[in-house]
């Protein structure tokens, strides 16, 4: 290059650095390093979705609607790599003189790309298999909520479904590699497993979980697109799914089971200490030790006792045990029909829906629908779940509700854990959170199980303060279903931090509580093989609570619920620690405003 030529383009830059001014120089610079960010922050969604095309189809996106996720140990090894590259890039961005909001989304995303980092150690992979969750039970859930509106989104299915073996096959060489690793899943729960495969294998192909769609064909697609569409499904179905089943169920039993782990705590595992504290912090949200977290459990079991037994009392029985047994004979509060269960979790639904604008300004766009559980997976399914809708609307938020072993299920929580599941609990956090703008789809789709759950556990005891639960049998069930939460934090902590046993936990179950044994049984499978999870649920309500007794004694007379709920809501899941400093930041804004009103008049 021309000496003089750089003298010159110097000279000229310095010249348009004067004349511009270091106020719009800053501008220039402010707005760069934030259109960065939002470049940066749509390359990793971008990339998330080609990764996890599953996903991508479940929120509306059919650019992968032929593929399932990559798990080969080389995609695994390079979304790892990736992780690292993006944490780097995120960590590098500049956020001073960044508006609130977009400071937080690189915080958050610098949070979740460093959890999933700091999480490959513990190579969860190795593991993929649970008999509540894993490729084989999610494929055909997934399937149930996928978009079917054009031919092409039935062919994108019949390439999948062609392609399920290798996905299969590579869940398989994980599961190789959990035996070598000693990472395996307690031997006892393997036969679930086992079953839940070849329950699936065995069936016709007409009647399959993956044979739904043909069910649904739009109106109007010709009757030879019908026919050719159905043939080639039914065919995939009887040469492609079913084998691939029974492959794993065979693996499984014979090969796999063997190997199972024999103590049920994840301290038995390699590392198990530090894989349980880990879990605990993320779903928690908090820095609480799981001694710390055991012991809260315990006090908000006697504290929740002393209220049921309150109630046994009124009812005119002079303790609990004695209450509960009695419950589980009463044909009053056990459900005489599938059906039955259903319209209960209807009727609450709609009871709720009449009260939500005195509680929040800010009201969902998205409806929610009450569906039963597909019967395949009934035996390792909880008594409900929210499945969340698209963000085109297109597809409602649905609560799925079980309603296999009727007879052995009781009513009285049905009314509290409508008001979790659906409104104003997981529905209506979910949709709000998809349908504010502006907010980046990482956000939209967020999820802290401290926040999420927390959030849900909290919509029932805001039930309580509405009135609700005017049936004592029903107030009792929403009681005890805050004991269930409170029960978690004490047994997961004892089954994977104090090395309890599996009947231990049983014990404690029906020790202070009267939930009916098919959930004592289900639930206890359930921390065995999902540790950590269920701490998020009593501590995020606490800090929930905590935070709604702060604002109400800082504001006084201004203290508005609605505002208070949407301020929650509005800026879709966050960290118990970002959602503590997002509500004190609202309400310090609000006591200025409250002083500058007070001073004009």
């Amino acid at each position: 290059m021309n000496l003089t030529t750089t003298r010159i383009g110097v000279a000229s830059a310095l010249l348009f650095s004067l004349l511009l001014g270091p106020a719009r120089a800053d501008t220039a610079d402010l707005e760069g390093r934030r259109a960065a960010l939002n470049s940066l922050i749509e390359e990793q969604w971008e990339y998330t979705m080609r990764n996890s095309p599953e996903w991508a189809s479940l929120l509306g996106d059919k650019r992968y609607n032929d593929q399932w996720s990559d798990f080969s140990q080389a995609n695994i090894d390079a979304d790892i790599k990736t992780n690292g590259e993006f944490l780097k890039r995120f960590e590098a961005v500049d956020t001073n003189g960044f508006p609130l909001q977009e400071q937080l989304n690189r915080e958050l995303m610098v949070r979740q790309l460093r959890q999933n980092v700091d999480g490959a150690r513990f190579k969860d992979w190795e593991m993929p298999l649970a008999q509540n969750s894993g490729i084989h039970i999610d494929a055909p859930m997934i399937v149930s909520a996928l978009p079917f509106d054009t031919v092409k989104d039935y062919e994108d299915y019949i390439k999948r479904l062609r392609s399920l073996p290798k996905l299969f096959d590579e869940t398989r060489a994980q599961m190789e590699k959990g035996v070598n690793d000693q990472l395996m899943p307690p031997q006892f729960l393997i036969p679930k497993i086992v079953k839940q495969c070849e329950d699936v294998a065995a069936m016709a192909p007409a009647k399959s979980p993956f044979a739904e769609p043909l069910k649904k064909f739009p109106k109007e697609f010709s009757a030879a697109d019908k026919a050719r569409l159905s043939k080639e499904v039914l065919a995939a179905v009887r040469t492609h799914v079913n084998p691939a089943y029974k492959k794993l169920a065979v693996y499984t039993k014979t090969q796999y089971l063997p190997h199972g782990r024999k103590e049920v705590g994840m301290w038995s595992l390699p590392e198990g200490a530090q894989r349980y504290a880990f879990k605990a912090k993320n779903s928690t949200t908090t820095d609480m030790s799981p001694e710390e977290i055991h012991q809260l459990g315990l006090s908000e079991v006697a504290r929740i006792e002393g209220q049921m037994l309150e109630t046994a009392q009124k009812l005119g029985f002079k303790d609990l045990k004695s209450f509960n047994k009695a419950l589980a004979s009463n044909p009053v509060t056990h459900p005489k029909s599938r059906q039955e269960i259903i319209d209960l979790y209807q009727k609450y639904t709609d009871q709720m829906y009449t009260q939500l604008p005195q509680q929040f300004g800010v009201l969902p766009k998205a409806k929610v629908e009450i569906i039963k559980v597909e019967e395949f997976r009934e035996k390792g399914a909880s008594a409900a779940a929210y499945m969340p809708g698209s963000p085109d609307g297109k597809r409602p938020g649905r609560v799925m509700v079980n309603t296999g072993e009727f007879k052995d299920r009781s009513t009285i929580s049905i009314e509290t854990t409508a008001l979790h599941e659906g409104v104003p609990g997981h529905h209506m956090q979910l949709s709000i959170a998809q349908e504010i703008d502006g907010l980046p789809m990482f956000r939209q789709q967020g999820n802290y199980t401290a926040y999420t759950e927390g959030w849900a556990l909290y919509s029932e005891r805001l039930g309580e303060e509405l009135g609700f639960f005017k049936d004592p049998y029903s107030y009792y069930g929403h009681l005890q279903d805050e004991m269930l939460r409170a029960i978690r934090l004490v047994v997961d902590t004892g089954l994977h931090y104090k090395k309890w046993n599996r009947q231990q936990v049983v014990d404690f179950f029906h020790d202070h509580s009267g939930i009916e044994e098919v959930d004592v049984q289900s639930e206890t499978d359930r921390y065995i093989v999902w540790p950590g999870q269920a701490l998020g649920y009593k501590i995020g309500q606490l800090k929930i609570l905590e935070l709604r007794d702060y604002a109400r004694k800082e504001l006084g007379t201004g203290f508005d619920i609605r505002k208070f709920h949407d301020h929650v809501l509005g800026a879709g899941a966050l960290p118990m620690d970002v959602l503590e400093k997002h509500i004190k930041d609202w309400v310090g804004e609000e006591k200025l405003k409250q002083t500058r009103v007070t001073a004009i008049q």
